[in-house]
């Protein structure tokens, strides 16, 4: 990013004013950038080059492969694209994807669907522009650019930099539609990779997945999440969920406090997280869906969802309301 807008006349100190990223950490592979201190840098950069059409879709066709290390290196070493994608999504944190974003196929096309609503609404656009960017391209270089023609769906009404997209994509974008995914045929998904190695993909994982655990807090807010998206359920109660950590519901409530979230707002959080993807990428019917998100009635997640969303779950779901 600080290279694009040298690029574009904007000096390193514009770019890291207020962030407390010293120059010298930039060329640190060792230091990690805090997602505060990013925001703030992009937040230069968008007031320093406010006349750029499509700036974070510009920004994110400068990343490749290479640019993740060893996150990016285990995708190429994956048995096909279908493999390296879903490799990615486990391992998304390491990446530096803001959205939430799952995988889903449909017709003949496999895709990636893309919900920036986590994001502050002042760098939402940016950042769905550049996530979405950033795998258009690993796409195309995972597939040695034999993958020309990727479809976006774009929800926004504003159609400026459709001309620019489409020179990029090959396909004209799909605005006003209730997602934001890219897609790509079928049938390039599951070719061999001519890169493919077991060994050093199955090392390369390992090397992933200890990275993630360093990067994780290690906080109780991690521990609550794990359990109510596994054994416990998102039905769980605090009581439950304390008793699981060999902790009264008094301390976990108030360890809660200290990492300024609470038991009620991680639950909304997932439940939020998992109808969003569920209601794209699954066939269940509104009514199994509440249930499976621990809702007593299929009302109360209606309303909850109308919440979320501003719209109903069924019009979120599909054009074909169902039965």
């Amino acid at each position: 990013m600080i290279n694009f807008a040298e690029n574009h006349g904007v000096d390193t100190e514009t770019c890291l004013f207020g962030t407390d990223i010293s120059e010298h950490s930039l060329h640190n592979g060792d230091v990690l950038i805090e997602r505060a201190q990013e925001m703030r840098l992009i937040e230069n950069i968008m007031l320093a080059l406010p006349n750029i059409p499509a700036l974070g879709f510009k920004i994110g066709l400068c990343y490749n492969i290479a640019t993740f290390g060893i996150w990016g290196f285990s995708l190429r070493t994956c048995r096909t694209i279908r493999d390296a994608l879903h490799t990615a999504l486990r391992f998304l944190p390491l990446s530096t994807a803001y959205c939430e974003i799952t995988a889903f196929e449909e017709d003949d096309y496999f895709g990636l669907l893309m919900n920036p609503q986590s994001i502050p609404s002042h760098l939402r656009d940016f950042l769905l522009e550049r996530d979405m960017a950033a795998s258009i391209i690993i796409i195309k270089e995972l597939s040695l650019n034999e993958i020309q023609t990727v479809q976006t769906e774009l929800n926004t009404l504003d159609t400026t930099n459709s001309a620019y997209i489409e020179s990029v994509c090959g396909l004209k974008p799909l605005y006003q539609s209730r997602r934001n995914t890219i897609r790509v045929s079928n049938k390039y998904i599951d070719k061999p990779q001519p890169t493919y190695d077991a060994n050093l993909a199955r090392l390369l994982s390992d090397q992933c997945a200890r990275q993630l655990r360093q990067r994780q807090t290690g906080g109780i807010r991690d521990s609550v999440r794990s359990l109510i998206l596994g054994d416990l359920g998102l039905m769980a109660s605090l009581e439950d969920v304390a008793s699981a950590i060999n902790l009264s519901s008094r301390t976990l409530r108030r360890k809660l406090e200290n990492e300024n979230t609470s038991f009620r707002a991680l639950v909304e959080e997932e439940r939020k997280q998992l109808a969003f993807q569920l209601l794209v990428s699954s066939d269940m019917k509104i009514e199994e869906l509440a249930a499976h998100l621990g809702y007593t009635d299929t009302s109360s997640f209606t309303r909850a969802f109308r919440r979320w969303s501003g719209c109903s779950p069924r019009n979120y779901q599909s054009p074909q309301i169902r039965e």
